[in-house]
């Protein structure tokens, strides 16, 4: 599938790793995706080629996502917008939603969520990715090699996945099947 037959997405999330890893898995799924790092970075690549899905994460270097999320909806009313956050709460999902995004998912998704998610309207509900019991190889493989990036330090590994410290420490103790 060539980039004319894709449909084109914008993947905006200041973790490199996070963004590659979802990134191959979108394109598997047949999208064509531009990956930017920051706000600052997202807004210039949207203005030359208006997404028609975008995956932003809510809390980055910079400025926040809520500030993307409404910069596409001005851009393109229809363009289907997810945000991702490992800080869920009902106030921050009602302002994604009222700026334009079309849904709103806890981290950890993966890119079937994702894509389930761009096909369900949001309609005035929003869904809350409640993150499964057991977390899949490919997380539990990332959280570890970030975990190793910062000297197994719980705190600093949650930061850098923005991730509740607490939250982690339940994905740690929960490894997927086989490990």
């Amino acid at each position: 599938m060539n980039r004319e037959e894709s449909a084109s997405l914008l993947l905006v999330d200041d973790d490199a790793t996070f963004c590659r890893v979802l990134g191959a898995a979108l394109t598997k799924r047949g999208f064509y995706v531009s990956v930017a790092y920051s706000v600052e970075e997202a807004i210039p690549l949207a203005i030359n080629n208006p997404p028609e899905f975008a995956v932003v994460d809510m809390k980055m270097g910079g400025a926040p996502g809520l500030v993307l999320v409404k910069a596409l909806h001005d851009l393109d009313p229809n363009t289907r917008i997810i945000v991702l956050t490992g800080y869920a709460s009902i106030n921050t999902a009602v302002e994604a939603i009222k700026l334009g995004a079309t849904q709103y998912l806890a981290k950890p998704a993966n890119a079937d969520e994702i894509v389930a998610a761009f096909s369900h309207e949001a309609n005035g509900h929003v869904n809350f990715n409640v993150p499964a019991t057991n977390i899949s190889d490919l997380e539990w493989e990332h959280i570890q090699r970030v975990m190793r990036e910062h000297d197994n330090n719980i705190s600093a590994t949650a930061r850098a996945l923005n991730m509740h410290r607490r939250t982690l420490q339940r994905k740690l103790n929960k490894p997927p099947p086989g490990k």
